[in-house]
């Protein structure tokens, strides 16, 4: 595995990959060296030149925290690892249109697992690509904020939204996975 930091309007990023696909993506950590240590502890190994894949990745997140309407969904994504309902939770929720949002129990009955709203909130909590598999678009019943586990936390999550024209108390989108 290896990895690269670059830059954002939000702050530096970090992406780990493999020939697979990305492998992890961290939001900015408090401090550069707080971003590159929360991927490099995975195992990867600092890069100084990326596959294709991987600069596309980085054009498009660039794209996205500048506020445009960019595709994430192509973004290939290595899962080794990955528990199979965390990944069934993942590739759902990666149909969650740019200025959508669900909720943790819509995204548990998308999955086949009506009730299981708290362990999908456990696969959110693990996610390692927040906004490639947008996390922050997973609201609490009614419309709350809920929890969010990257660096920022909620504020982060708010401000994510907020890009894509979404505040906190808007309606969950109706039907989503019907």
């Amino acid at each position: 595995m290896r990895y690269t930091l670059f830059e954002t309007a939000i702050g530096r990023c970090a992406l780990a990959w493999s020939e697979r696909g990305i492998t992890r993506m961290r939001l900015p950590g408090a401090t550069e060296a707080e971003t590159e240590a929360s991927v490099a502890r995975y195992g990867a190994r600092a890069s100084t030149s990326e596959p294709a894949f991987v600069a596309e990745a980085i054009t498009a997140l660039d794209a996205y925290f500048l506020g445009t309407d960019v595709d994430l969904g192509a973004v290939p994504l290595d899962a080794d690892g990955v528990p199979a309902f965390h990944a069934a939770v993942y590739r759902a929720l990666r149909e969650v249109p740019r200025g959508g949002t669900v909720t943790y129990g819509a995204l548990a009955e998308q999955v086949g697992q009506p009730g299981a709203a708290r362990a999908v909130g456990v696969a959110m909590g693990r996610n390692p690509w927040p906004v490639i598999v947008p996390c922050h678009r997973v609201l609490a019943s009614g419309g709350k904020m809920g929890g969010f586990s990257a660096p920022g936390g909620t504020s982060t999550k708010e401000r994510l939204l907020a890009l894509e024209g979404v505040r906190v108390g808007d309606p969950v989108l109706p039907g989503l996975f019907d």
